[in-house]
């Protein structure tokens, strides 16, 4: 029988599918230390090996959960803390350009020379080879070159940025954590370790794989102009309220859409969801409907509906939906408001862990040995 997901546990013990897994983070930016956070919760131990003044974007969410030496791995001194550090681990991560861990004497070959069962993890945004590869870029960058960013926007105006949300986080992260996971899943086999070559431009590419597998068919368009889940379609966008919040809809199927504009008092549009031709009058009737009522308004009219409708929360409202509040996606730690660990597990949930010592950490990984 299958039992129900566990609530994530407050983490002041390792606890989590991955309770025991020796992880060593080279501090970075952005989609690395997201990706040690997601592992740290998850159970992993994980040392950070910070440079003086950290990475420049402290942040109590992404840096949770490691114990954090400050080590300059310039010297000769700090390179030996990482070799010893690195001697022990499962799994380490880096955001350099490609070359520099090489030319610090912390490259693949020397710690999985010293480790023949270490994944090492890279994280980069145009990956370690290419014409591109020692380029500067950021998200923006990677997304663009990868067909993603085109697709995004309002005909006719420059393209729309989804945060960093899908190039950093969504391309890099995500296939980093990926690519670790199924190395650790190999080396049950093989008992070694391999590079993981996690490259933004690789995995945004991939995400896109389900927009340009079916527009060769004709079953969905990449133009801004036609791309129903981009926008284009009156009944999948959101709309502005009386009182200037927004809210979203998103009925797709046939059933839901008709439920949609019955509770507007909208019926004479019900048989017209496919007519592209009464789109615009569509959208006129939708905006200057949600327009003549506060958001509350129409949260209500739709509660217990399947007319995909729900409104737009900004980051401070979010955590206090009641349906938020009853699955516990954020908790309350070190004064703020922190997303729960994901995703969720029946017999061995997670936690976001408090701070830990790294000098303590080093010496239960010397004492329990590989």
């Amino acid at each position: 029988m299958t039992q129900p997901a566990k609530t994530p546990t407050d983490g002041t013990t390792a606890s989590g599918p991955l309770a025991g897994l020796r992880v060593v983070e080279f501090t970075s930016i952005g989609p690395g230390p997201y990706a040690a956070m997601l592992l740290s919760d998850l159970g992993a131990d994980v040392l950070r090996i910070d440079r003086a003044g950290g990475n420049g974007w402290p942040n109590p969410i992404a840096d949770r959960g490691r114990a954090t030496a400050t080590i300059d791995i310039r010297t000769e001194e700090g390179r030996a803390y990482c070799l010893a550090a690195t001697a022990g681990a499962d799994v380490v991560i880096e955001g350099m350009r490609p070359g520099v861990m090489e030319r610090l004497g912390l490259g693949p070959d020397v710690l999985c020379g010293q480790n023949p069962r270490l994944i090492y993890g890279r994280i980069t945004g145009w990956g370690q080879d290419g014409p591109l590869a020692n380029r500067a870029g950021h998200d923006i960058n990677f997304v663009a070159l990868s067909g993603a960013l085109a697709a995004m926007g309002r005909p006719g105006e420059p393209a729309s940025l989804p945060l960093n949300l899908v190039g950093d986080f969504g391309g890099g992260t995500m296939f980093l954590v990926f690519g670790i996971l199924a190395a650790l899943w190999e080396r049950e086999r093989s008992g070694r370790g391999q590079v993981v070559d996690a490259a933004i431009v690789d995995g945004v590419a991939s995400l896109m794989g389900f927009f340009t597998g079916l527009a060769p068919f004709g079953h969905i368009s990449l133009d801004r102009a036609e791309n129903i889940l981009g926008g284009a379609a009156p009944y999948y966008r959101c709309y502005l309220c009386a009182d200037g919040r927004e809210i979203a809809v998103g009925p797709l199927e046939p059933q839901f859409y008709a439920e949609l504009m019955t509770r507007l008092g909208l019926v004479e549009f019900i048989t017209c969801q496919n007519d592209r031709s009464r789109w615009p009058e569509l959208a006129g009737a939708l905006a200057r409907t949600f327009a003549g009522k506060p958001r509350q308004h129409w949260v209500d009219l739709f509660e217990g509906s399947d007319a995909c409708v729900a409104p737009v929360l900004d980051a401070a409202e979010a955590p206090s939906h009641p349906h938020m509040l009853a699955r516990g996606v954020w908790q309350q730690r070190d004064g703020i408001s922190q997303p729960a660990p994901a995703p969720r597990f029946s017999r061995t949930p997670g936690g976001a862990r408090p701070a830990q010592d790294a000098a303590e950490m080093l010496e239960a990984w010397r004492q329990k040995g590989r």
